[in-house]
This record gives C-alpha cells, sequence and structure tokens, in this order.
C-alpha cells in the first residue's frame, strides 16, 4: 500500500444553486488568473457565436440550437480550465445551457462569472495578506539572525 500524503490545499465546497458542489481554492493566485483570462475571452467567443447565427438560415432553429450547444460545451469547458477539471460544469448547472437567461434577464454565463467574482476578490485578498505576513516575519527573522 503506497503511503499517504496529505496537507491542506485551501480547497473549498460551494454549493450551486442548492444542489451540486464545486471544489476550488479561491485564493489560488491560478484560479484567479484562469478566471480573468476566460473572462476576457468571452465576448470575442460570444461575438463569434452572434456572426455564425446571423449566417444561419433564420427559419433554421436546429443549426441555432446545434450552435447554442456547441458554445455552451466550450463555455463549460473553459470554467472546468478556470476551476479545476474535476468540476463539470454540465453537472454542476444542472445541464442547463449558458446561453439561456436567467430571471433578471442576463445570460446564465454572466450570472455565473458574476457569481464568482466576490470570492475570487476575497481570495485574492487573503492570498495577499498572508504574504505580506509571511514577508514581515522573514525580515524579522533575517534581522534577529543579523543581530545576532
Amino acid at each position: 500500500m503506497p503511503a499517504r500524503l496529505k496537507f491542506d490545499d485551501g480547497i473549498k465546497e460551494f454549493e450551486v444553486n442548492g444542489k451540486e458542489l464545486l471544489r476550488f481554492n479561491p485564493s489560488d493566485p491560478n484560479v484567479y488568473r484562469r478566471f480573468f483570462e476566460v473572462a476576457e475571452e468571452l465576448p470575442a467567443v460570444e461575438e463569434d457565436f452572434r456572426k455564425r447565427a446571423e449566417r444561419l438560415d433564420k427559419e433554421d432553429a436546429v443549426a441555432l440550437l446545434g450552435l447554442m450547444g456547441e458554445l455552451d460545451k466550450k463555455v463549460k469547458e473553459r470554467l472546468s480550465y478556470v476551476f479545476g477539471p474535476e468540476n463539470d460544469f454540465e453537472r454542476i448547472l444542472g445541464g442547463v445551457n449558458l446561453m439561456a437567461v436567467g430571471q433578471n434577464g442576463q445570460r446564465i454565463v454572466v450570472n455565473v462569472l458574476e457569481a464568482f467574482q466576490p470570492i475570487l476578490e476575497e481570495g485574492v485578498k487573503q492570498h495577499r495578506k498572508e504574504a505580506a505576513a509571511e514577508a514581515v516575519a522573514q525580515a524579522k527573522a533575517r534581522r534577529a539572525a543579523a543581530g545576532e
């Protein structure tokens, strides 16, 4: 049997809309970087979708639904890239297409990103606070060692 290694990785669980769990470390700068990377990609993805939808025959609902499904799959894959591959956004969002509109009139993808933003911003603040405290402790240790 292999030896086991267990440590605190900062992973937190978030219950999404009272159903599935999303697990990630909100203070991980890599998550924060990937989140904003994907957020910056989305306008171009939506513009591509709009242009492709305009080229479709206006009566071809099946083709439009296929295009919406393609975009939904692509964005969910990017969300899994942000939060980790163990987070299956098709499952987490209960199969809802991210291009659908919520009760507030915004696309679900916008609602998802807006829900995560304050969590990630708080995580980054925590990371900065801990990094600053560590830097102070290291400086004190260096001063104490130099004074010996």
